[in-house]
């Protein structure tokens, strides 16, 4: 795949703005219970393929700004880099919102349990409900709306 200037701006847009976005919403973007609404941009994957390291330098970058250290930013990047492969390799975009909800659910999960010591199944179960509303309740009617406008478009492999 030739890598194209049109993927590098959009790869760096996408990453500024998952950035942006769990940064804005700090309080609610880390720890035990959480709803890290940049997530949404997770489905971006099924339509742009320049999203996957996007969303991890993304990911990365917020995490080294508000994580809970080296482990999150290597593991929580981790997963983000893992569901945003899966989620463009998606048949289409219901299925493609699913591997960042169950990757997160118990990567992030076990990450908390392992750091901050909480149950892994209490936290696993809010961290997947987190994800789900990022995905399904804000990161599907986002992509739709890219779609009504011509924004994005499913990306031919």
């Amino acid at each position: 795949m030739k890598l194209k200037v049109r993927d590098v701006a959009y790869g760096g847009m996408i990453a500024a703005l998952y950035v942006a976005v769990t940064v804005l919403f700090a309080p609610i973007s880390y720890g035990e219970i959480q709803l890290r609404v940049s997530e949404a941009l997770t489905l971006l994957p099924f339509y742009i393929p320049a999203a996957v390291p996007a969303l991890f330098v993304g990911c990365l970058i917020a995490n080294f700004i508000g994580g809970f250290g080296l482990w999150d930013v290597v593991f929580g990047s981790g997963a983000t880099l893992l569901a945003a492969w899966l989620s463009s390799k998606m048949p289409n975009l219901w299925l493609a919102a699913v591997p960042p909800v169950i990757i997160n659910m118990f990567v992030i999960g076990a990450l908390l349990h392992f750091i901050i010591d909480v149950p892994f199944l209490i936290t696993a179960v809010y961290v997947g409900l987190g994800q789900t509303a990022a995905c399904f309740a804000v990161g599907i009617p986002l992509m739709k709306i890219l779609e009504k406008y011509s924004i994005i478009k499913k990306h031919s492999d």
